[in-house]
């Protein structure tokens, strides 16, 4: 299986589990709050920052930003999608601060002025949403930028992934096994696609978690997954639509440390006494 580089780290088998800290629009239009959620990824031992870009008026119609939705940005949908999205001078505080504290940010694009704009801050590769897999103009114009390209796979077929995976390319490309459901119940998670996602593409296959919980993460690594992207808050209780499905300060900090374990544990698969079980062959077998 081919290998992926993102920045300076190695993707794919025998490299360590490449950990994304989604921050997407769980900044809340504040970037205080993105500052702070940074530290946290850096702090808890995470690999990468994402955000998410939209050109509000490209991905969404007339009708759908006139609709009513209170939000404390204003009255409708438009006033919340406004409010939340981030422009030039944010992301230029942002690459800044990422620069300083040494860690990686890139961001999904869902359309393609939003790649253009991304592009501008030499991003070490583009995220395609689940949402964005069907989009065959959008991928083309990601691919166009010739960097590595990680692809999420909710609610998508597998016909639906073929294509896309033609489109794209076997080349510095990752593919995500996810479930876009918002948290995700665990019956919904079917962690077993990973193994058939390997098999079916040969290219480095992760998992992108929206689930309430820490423990699929690190089944996703014993599976295989070389990626794991979960999303962060400050506060799970926070005011909007995707801090339920995040984890907060201790989950990360937690899933990154159990995420290292398990890589420990797993080791070579060469099956052998190690040195410590030699004093207890003595005391505790009879027979040779």
């Amino acid at each position: 299986m081919a290998q992926v580089t993102i920045g300076n780290s190695s993707i794919g088998n025998g490299q360590p589990c490449y950990i994304i800290a989604e921050i997407g629009i769980n900044h809340n239009g504040d970037i205080d709050i993105a500052k702070r959620l940074i530290d946290l990824a850096k702090f808890s031992g995470c690999d990468a920052v994402k955000f998410q870009k939209r050109t509000i008026d490209v991905v969404y119609s007339a009708e759908e930003l006139a609709k009513p939705r209170e939000s404390p940005f204003g009255e409708t949908n438009g006033d919340l999608k406004y409010g939340l999205e981030f422009w030039f001078e944010e992301y230029q505080e942002i690459d800044n601060y990422c620069q300083d504290k040494k860690i990686p940010w890139f961001a999904s694009c869902w359309d393609e002025g939003s790649v253009d704009f991304i592009a501008q801050f030499d991003v070490p590769c583009y995220k395609i949403a689940s949402a964005s897999l069907t989009d065959d103009d959008l991928l083309r114009y990601t691919k166009a930028k010739g960097k590595p390209i990680i692809m999420s796979t909710g609610m998508s077929t597998l016909e639906q992934i073929d294509h896309a995976v033609d489109i794209l390319g076997k080349d510095d490309l990752i593919i995500l096994h996810t479930t876009s459901t918002y948290p995700a119940l665990y019956e919904e998670l079917n962690l077993s696609v990973i193994s058939v996602l390997q098999k079916r593409y040969g290219v480095p296959i992760g998992y992108s978690g929206h689930e309430t919980g820490i423990a699929s993460s690190s089944a996703a690594v014993a599976l295989g997954a070389c990626v794991v992207e979960r999303h962060i808050t400050l506060d799970r209780a926070m005011w909007g639509s995707d801090h339920a499905a995040s984890l907060g300060p201790s989950g990360i900090i937690k899933t990154v440390s159990d995420i290292r374990l398990v890589e420990t544990s797993l080791g070579d698969g060469v099956k052998r006494v190690i040195k410590r079980e030699e004093p207890i062959i003595k005391k505790l077998r009879r027979k040779g």
